[in-house]
């Protein structure tokens, strides 16, 4: 970057939007891939809902577009501009969503037999990684609320006594911030990672938005982390499926990790969601700070006028564990103050007062409010809880019994666990046999039972509770969950 420009200048740029937007309005046959050619053979009914316009920007790897594997043009600029403005020092573009980050991250990190320290209420893309890997999970219990059923991050004293127990370990991961909006001490369990010379890997998916505002919590990278994915179409304006993957120093073997990129990502890239990361990004450097004090005005108006609602209760930061700190765009309500589940309040939501929440939960309804959100929004959302306090309260009932700690894995990894002889049992036989399935209620997509684990009676009970509830659970080759599958004997 030239000397007489500032950082602030540079981040203007959008090199990659420009080249697309260059080769869409180019006037040429075209006999490369996608078969729609531009649009001219998209199918009518999808033209009429998504416009013409977006298909002459869905592009292949033309020569001016550079190429995702190898950079050494729009893409590699753009990349460098979003390293910058996310405090990194190389960032890769992500067009699998975070998944394929997390697993890559692991990959570069672990082989087969090798051990990793990370929370067991880590996200199914990192069980995958676990499959595809080889490695050994050192799963460590977070922090849990027995009350709200609510798990949270795992503790520096956590991860300092899985040090100490394995420090053949090869990294360490956590999820930063969890699905609820809790952050743990980054910073904390960083230092304890590099005591011992290996990386911090963070499942950063929801907290693409930290680095841009003081009264967030502290970004990853900012207190330490090696290693982050970020969800840029969670939290910002990207696409859906649009992430990105930054590093910082040198515990990670960056050729390593790019090698592992290939292997998860698609080598038919949508430039279009490629595009959208690279004006995301100028978005927030320029107008950041401005973007996100607007989305917590509403976040906080939102918390205060629910917080007054009889029978309705909004998670604070005085309900954390000690050093943890709460994302105050994430707004997660308890319900079932009000006789309902929030599977239920989800369903009247959606179906009868126009609002629809990120996801529910066995108490909860959690909402991501984020810089797409409006006053007449929050106006809504706060008229829908008032109306559910007066209309749909039910005579309050205990909430269901959350599910036991999870047993400890068998001898087995997930790998060999995943490609061992299975066979399909009735539900009610399936009682401390070893899973052979990656089952969990999504979103938030945290499994409950993962290939290589012992079957628990109170793990089953939970899902069926869940089930019965309203919830939807994944994984399972029986959707019914009335059979599961499980190694052979």
């Amino acid at each position: 970057m030239s000397a007489s420009k500032s950082w602030q200048d540079f981040q203007v740029e959008t090199p990659l939007l420009d080249a697309l937007r260059l080769c869409a309005n180019q006037r040429h046959a075209a006999f490369y891939t996608p078969g729609h050619k531009r649009g001219a053979g998209i199918a009518a009914s999808l033209a009429e809902l998504v416009g013409t316009s977006v298909f002459r920007a869905d592009l292949t790897e033309l020569a001016e577009l550079d190429t995702l594997f190898a950079p050494d043009g729009v893409i590699r600029t753009a990349q460098e501009l979003a390293a910058a403005a996310f405090g990194a020092e190389e960032t890769w573009f992500l067009v699998n969503g975070s998944t394929s980050g997390i697993i890559a991250a692991i990959l570069a990190c672990c082989g087969t037999g090798d051990k990793i320290i990370l929370p067991r209420n880590v996200h199914s893309s990192a069980i995958a990684a676990l499959i595809l890997s080889g490695a050994i999970p050192i799963f460590i219990l977070p922090e849990y609320d027995p009350v709200l059923d609510i798990a949270h991050s795992i503790t520096p004293a956590a991860v300092a006594d899985a040090l100490k127990q394995h420090p053949d370990a090869k990294a360490v991961m956590m999820v930063y911030p969890t699905y609820y909006g809790v952050c743990g001490d980054v910073a904390a369990i960083a230092r304890l990672a590099h005591q011992y010379h290996i990386p911090l890997l963070v499942d950063e998916a929801h907290g693409s938005h930290f680095a841009f505002h003081p009264e967030l919590p502290t970004s990853a990278l900012s207190a330490g982390a090696d290693l982050t994915v970020q969800s840029i179409h969670k939290t910002l304006a990207g696409m859906t499926q649009a992430s990105m993957l930054h590093v910082q120093g040198d515990r990670i073997d960056r050729n390593r990790l790019s090698k592992a990129l290939q292997l998860v990502q698609s080598t038919s890239p949508s430039y279009i969601l490629l595009a959208s990361l690279d004006a995301a990004r100028q978005q927030m450097a320029l107008h950041g700070e401005a973007l996100m004090t607007k989305t917590l005005q509403l976040a906080d108006a939102a918390r205060k006028q629910i917080h007054y609602i009889r029978g309705l209760s909004v998670l604070s930061s005085v309900q954390l564990p000690r050093c943890s700190t709460l994302d105050r765009t994430r707004l997660t309500v308890t319900v079932s103050g009000l006789g309902l589940t929030g599977f239920e309040v989800d369903d009247i939501f959606h179906q009868d007062l126009g609002v629809t929440a990120e996801f529910p939960s066995l108490q909860h309804l959690t909402f991501i409010i984020s810089l797409g959100n409006t006053e007449a929004d929050i106006d809504q959302l706060v008229q829908a809880f008032s109306t559910l306090a007066t209309e749909y309260r039910r005579p309050s009932s205990s909430p269901p019994s959350p599910p036991s700690p999870p047993s400890p894995l068998s001898s087995l990894s997930p790998r060999e666990a995943f490609f061992a002889p299975t066979e399909i049992l009735p539900i009610e036989q399936a009682f401390d046999r070893i899973c052979a399935e990656l089952i969990c209620p999504y979103p938030p997509g945290i499994p409950v039972l993962l290939p290589g684990e012992a079957i628990t009676k109170t793990a089953l009970d939970y899902l069926q509770q869940v089930q019965t509830r309203g919830g939807v659970i994944s994984g399972c080759a029986d959707a019914t969950l009335k059979t599961l599958k499980v190694l052979t004997l």
